[in-house]
């Protein structure tokens, strides 16, 4: 079912985040319109962000800004590890994650964990511009399965996790709790990162905080990542933990320094100076995350 707070109506989107705070954007033709196993998927032509989807009425990805949140979610864990060879998508089935993963070349596997088959499908046939060919990349595996379960059953290790879901809510919501961060840490061991979403310091504010206090129950070392994303309502904040990687020990030369070594190009956002500017905690989220 549609959340009743997210509609289409009049040719316009309207995405609330509160009940009192939302933002309003124009609409076009929509292109595809099912309700899956999971969840009801809408694709849809905007004039501002190209192509875009919801997942039971929430945006989730566009065309024409999906890197905001892709790069910054993917790079800043792939960028501190020193060689990552191993990466694991919970989610992710737009394919933007496994996208700039596979830009490494020391990538050696990344396995992309979705739930919805559905949302694969129409990936592949609207959002080439979003994945570019990553799902037909040898080096991928896609597996169509529940995110929690798989890493509950998992023996493999991973370098890189990253947690590419929907909000917690839902199927979602189990995936943000201390038990499934704690299986990944196992998969991830001392020196592998996890990269996830965690909403917005500033609209969510009680959301954020529980999130990290569970994050720092596991690991060692929890690092805010805080960018704008226009599509998701403005000022956003992920996460990037690990027991021993920290990503705010990277200046910016060495972050630019590891970019041209390995390769990375094509971006459009991230780069040393942004690496070290999303890593930067205003007043407000320092008070909000300090211990009650």
């Amino acid at each position: 079912m549609k959340n009743k707070n997210h509609y289409l109506t009049e040719q316009f989107i309207t995405e609330w985040l509160t009940p009192d705070v939302g933002f309003v954007f124009r609409a076009g033709e929509v292109l595809d319109d099912f309700s899956s196993p999971y969840q009801h998927i809408e694709v849809m032509e905007t004039a501002a962000f190209g192509r875009v989807f919801r997942l039971d009425g929430y945006l989730m990805t566009s065309e024409a800004d999906e890197w905001f949140y892709h790069e910054n979610l993917n790079h800043i864990p792939a960028i501190t590890h020193p060689d990552p060879r191993t990466a694991l998508i919970i989610g992710g089935g737009d394919g933007g994650s496994a996208r700039q993963l596979l830009k490494y070349p020391g990538i050696e596997k990344v396995v992309v964990c979705e739930l919805d088959a559905g949302v694969v499908a129409i990936a592949e046939e609207f959002f080439g511009k979003v994945h570019q060919g990553a799902f037909h990349d040898p080096r991928l595996e896609l597996v169509i399965a529940d995110g929690l379960k798989y890493v509950a059953a998992c023996q493999q290790t991973f370098d890189l996790i990253v947690l590419d879901l929907t909000d917690p809510q839902g199927y979602a919501e189990p995936l943000y709790s201390r038990e499934f961060f704690t299986d990944c840490a196992r998969l991830i061991g001392e020196h592998g990162l996890l990269s996830l979403h965690v909403g917005s310091p500033q609209f969510h504010r009680e959301r954020f905080r529980h999130l990290f206090a569970e994050l720092n129950a596991v690991f060692r070392v929890v690092r805010p990542v805080l960018i704008p994303i226009t599509l998701y309502g403005g000022f956003w904040g992920m996460a990037c933990a690990s027991q021993l990687r920290d990503p705010k020990q990277l200046d910016a030369g060495t972050v630019e320094l590891r970019l041209q070594q390995r390769g990375i190009s094509g971006l459009n956002y991230y780069n040393g100076d942004t690496h070290q500017a999303a890593l930067a905690v205003p007043n407000f989220v320092r008070q909000l995350l300090q211990p009650v």
